[in-house]
C-alpha cells in the first residue's frame, strides 16, 4: 500500500480506505488506485480481512426451489447479484430453499454454519418463513418482492406501472378485448402487474371479463395448464415471459396466429421473450439496477443493523418486439 501510495501521491490511509470501499475517497481516486494496484498484482488476502473483521464476507442468497430450476430469470438474476458482490469483495453464495425447509420452518445451513453475514431473499417466501427470518439474528432484505411488513426492506421492479404502460399500450393499438394470465394470489409481483393491467381497463371503460383473469399457477406456484375464454381476446397480457412463451405455444396448437389473431405480450425480458415465436413484447426488468440496490443495502445492512432503506422500486422498460399488431383504428389515451 505504500508502494501505491508513493505512486499516486496519496497517503497509505487514502490507499487503505479505497481498496476496503470506505468512505473519505472520491469514486475516482478509488477506481485510479485500485487499477494500479491490479496493474502491480496486489491480490486482497480475504482470509486476513474475515479474521481481522470477524466477518465472513458471504452473502447467502436464498430462492425458492419453485422459482429455480426451469426459471432463469432467477438465475440470471443470481448472476448480476453474484458479479455486484464480487465487485464489494463478498461471495454471493447460492442457497435453493427447498419445499420441506421452507413448510417445515429450517433456515438454511448456510445461516447455522455461520458461513454468511446476510440474505438476499429472491422470489417470494411463505408468511411464517418470513416470521422466522425476522427471529433470526441475520441481516436480510427481499428481493423482486415484498410484503405488508414495512420493517422489511424490499427491493422491487414498479410491477404495477410496467403493466400499466403495457395495458395502454395494447389499448392505444386498439385491443379492447384483453385478458390477464397469472394467479393474482400467488405472489406480490403477480398482483401488483394485475393491479396496473387493470387500472388501465378501468380508465378506458372496458369490460373485464370473469373469465378472462386466467390462472396460470396454484398458490404453491407449480403451473397448470391454461384455460383459454370461450370469447377470446384479441390481447393476452401475461405475468412473465415463460407464461406468455407457454401461451403462445398453446395458441398456435389451436390455430391462433400471433400476432395477426392474437397479440401476446409478457414481462422480465428474460429468455423466453426472445426464444418464443414471434419474439416477445415485454417489459424489461432493470435486473442491473436492483442487483446494485440490493448488494449496496445488504452490506449496509451488516455494517449497521439498524439501517433500513424500507421499499425501493425500480422502473422498467417496454421492449417492442413482433408478437403485437393493430387491430383497428387505434384509440386517443
Amino acid at each position: 500500500m505504500r508502494d501505491i501510495a508513493n505512486k499516486i501521491g496519496v497517503s497509505s490511509v487514502t490507499v487503505s480506505k479505497a481498496l476496503n470501499d470506505k468512505d473519505g475517497v472520491s469514486e475516482e481516486l478509488k477506481d485510479k488506485i485500485k487499477q494500479l494496484a491490479a496493474d502491480m498484482g496486489y491480490r486482497f488476502n480475504s482470509v486476513a480481512r474475515s479474521m481481522k473483521d470477524g466477518l465472513s464476507y458471504n452473502i447467502g442468497v436464498v430462492i425458492p426451489e419453485r422459482f429455480a430450476g426451469a426459471n432463469q430469470f432467477y438465475l440470471h438474476f443470481y448472476e448480476h447479484l453474484s458479479k455486484v458482490l464480487d465487485n464489494h469483495k463478498y461471495y454471493g453464495i447460492l442457497q435453493i430453499l427447498n419445499v420441506y425447509d421452507e413448510e417445515q420452518l429450517v433456515l438454511p445451513r448456510i445461516y447455522h454454519e455461520k458461513k454468511v453475514d446476510g440474505f438476499i431473499i429472491l422470489g417470494q417466501i411463505s408468511k411464517p418463513y418470513m416470521e422466522l427470518l425476522q427471529q433470526a439474528d441475520v441481516p436480510f432484505l427481499f428481493l423482486d418482492f415484498y410484503t405488508d411488513d414495512v420493517d422489511i426492506d424490499a427491493i422491487i421492479s414498479d410491477n404495477f406501472y410496467g403493466m400499466y404502460e403495457m395495458t395502454n399500450y395494447l389499448i392505444k393499438q386498439g385491443h379492447d378485448k384483453i385478458a390477464f394470465v397469472g394467479n393474482i394470489y400467488s405472489t406480490s409481483s403477480i398482483q401488483d402487474r394485475f393491479l396496473g393491467y387493470y387500472k388501465s381497463i378501468l380508465e378506458h371503460h372496458l369490460q373485464l371479463q370473469e373469465d378472462y383473469v386466467i390462472p396460470d399457477r396454484d398458490r404453491r406456484g407449480t403451473f397448470v395448464d391454461l384455460q383459454l375464454p370461450k370469447d377470446m381476446p384479441t390481447a393476452f397480457v401475461c405475468n412473465c415471459d415463460r407464461v406468455a412463451y407457454i401461451l403462445s405455444n398453446k395458441l398456435k396448437e389451436h390455430g391462433y396466429r400471433i400476432p395477426e389473431d392474437c397479440s401476446v405480450v409478457g414481462f422480465d425480458n428474460d429468455i423466453y421473450s426472445t426464444i418464443a415465436d414471434p419474439q416477445l413484447t415485454t417489459v424489461e426488468v432493470n435486473v442491473e439496477e436492483m442487483s446494485q440496490a440490493a448488494v449496496k443495502s445488504i452490506i449496509e445492512k451488516v455494517k449497521n443493523p439498524k439501517h433500513t432503506i424500507g421499499r425501493l422500486m425500480v422502473k422498467g422498460r417496454i421492449i417492442h418486439r413482433q408478437s403485437v399488431s393493430a387491430v383497428k383504428q387505434p384509440h386517443s389515451l
